[in-house]
């Protein structure tokens, strides 16, 4: 291909994609910290409770959608877990925490954030056509940087003088954040 058509494709796809590039980078940087923020959802109401649990063993799928219809959530169940003596049913706008020895606990209530959800959302979307469509965009995000090696004409930017050393630097990286750390 000619140089000038690589630069060409360059400049459209970075154009077409800026939006999602923009997105993505800002949803997995919320996505990055929501253990510590929760940017998904924020609060409405939260109300203290105070169960008698069976024992754990009897603490499935099936008691924890029951309890649910007892404490009064009319929604749908998501999951429920044990951790650290914690019983935990989540629900889409709801959570339940209760302590596994003294039965206390809480109900909150949330609603989605508006935008920042949804864009949250496009990390986690199973969908057919998003998953073609991440595909699409993650083969335009190797031709964007491809071709972005070709930008500098020559000197010493280039990517023959500097740009190589640049990008081993950043393979390097990540795999050794990986072998560290992984």
């Amino acid at each position: 291909m000619k140089k000038k058509t690589l630069r060409n494709l360059h400049r459209d796809l970075g154009y077409f994609y800026i939006g999602l590039i923009v997105s993505f980078a800002i949803s997995g940087l919320m996505m990055n910290h929501r253990d510590s923020w929760h940017p998904e959802k924020y609060t409405t109401e939260t109300k203290t409770i105070d169960v008698q649990l069976p024992e754990e063993s009897a603490l499935n799928e099936e008691f924890a959608k029951d309890l649910g219809k007892k404490l009064g959530i009319e929604d749908k169940f998501r999951r429920q877990r044990i951790k650290k003596g914690i019983f935990t049913i989540s629900f889409e706008r709801h959570d339940v925490e209760i302590d596994m020895k003294t039965g206390k606990g809480e109900i909150v209530a949330y609603n989605k954030t508006p935008i920042i959800s949804q864009a949250m959302s496009l990390h986690k979307n199973t969908s057919d056509f998003w998953i073609y469509y991440s595909d699409i965009f993650a083969l335009s995000l190797i031709t964007i940087a491809l071709t972005g090696t070709i930008m500098i004409k020559g000197g010493k930017f280039s990517w023959k003088n500097r740009g190589w050393k640049l990008a081993v630097a950043g393979v390097i990286f990540p795999l050794l954040f990986l072998f560290l750390f992984g």
